[in-house]
């Protein structure tokens, strides 16, 4: 699990662990198997650690940093990103942007938080884990997957029209705001005019 053997090119989507509450080392795991670049907000850093993750990037306020500056040493190589205590989530993404990742998996992250991270989307491919939940964005137009036979649920703007395709025939209606469906096995195709974010159940 450790990534001091492997150099980052950036080609992995980072993990961004936000929050573990509610998230179990087995829910991440298979987030890790190509060593990805890890970033870990400072009030998760204990949990963490002790499932054995080797972790990049603290997001940390300068008192936190202070006071636990034998992290540099037992993490190295690892690098503190300064934040006030509500700007993880901003910080983090702008690190990614900036030193060029292309995708990132936010982990812990209420998926009521899809929303406001529309623009986000344009410059990384998102992946939220909230919970026993998966949600991705489907850039508006024309979407088509193959799902079990399973609930999933659409997030989107109040009133959004969207439209599903399956083998249980053709709907549209107005999504309010998060919408529960039961979809068949088998493939569905989505439209919509605008972004929209579909969740799918990890573990049961």
């Amino acid at each position: 699990m450790s990534s001091h053997h492997f150099v980052k090119e950036q080609q992995e989507p980072a993990v961004f662990i936000l929050e573990v509450a509610g998230i179990s080392f087995e829910t991440i795991a298979p987030l890790l198997e190509w060593s990805p670049t890890i970033l870990v907000d400072q009030e998760s850093v204990d949990v963490v650690l002790s499932w054995g993750i080797k972790i990049d990037v603290i997001l940390a306020t300068s008192s936190f940093q202070e006071e636990n500056k034998n992290l540099l040493e037992e993490q190295y190589p690892l690098r503190f990103l300064t934040i006030s205590t509500s700007q993880s989530l901003e910080e983090g993404l702008h690190y990614l942007v900036a030193s060029q990742h292309k995708a990132v998996h936010l982990v812990g992250l209420n998926h009521l938080q899809c929303l406001p991270l529309e623009e986000k989307t344009n410059f990384l491919d998102l992946t939220l884990v909230d919970g026993d939940w998966k949600y991705y964005p489907v850039k508006g137009g024309k979407f088509s997957k193959w799902f079990a036979a399973s609930e999933i649920q659409i997030l989107a703007a109040e009133n959004q029209p969207l439209e599903i395709s399956n083998a249980n025939g053709q709907l549209l209606f107005p999504i309010q705001y998060l919408t529960q469906i039961e979809v068949p096995e088998g493939t569905s195709t989505f439209s919509s005019t605008g972004v929209f974010w579909i969740g799918e159940r990890v573990r049961s």
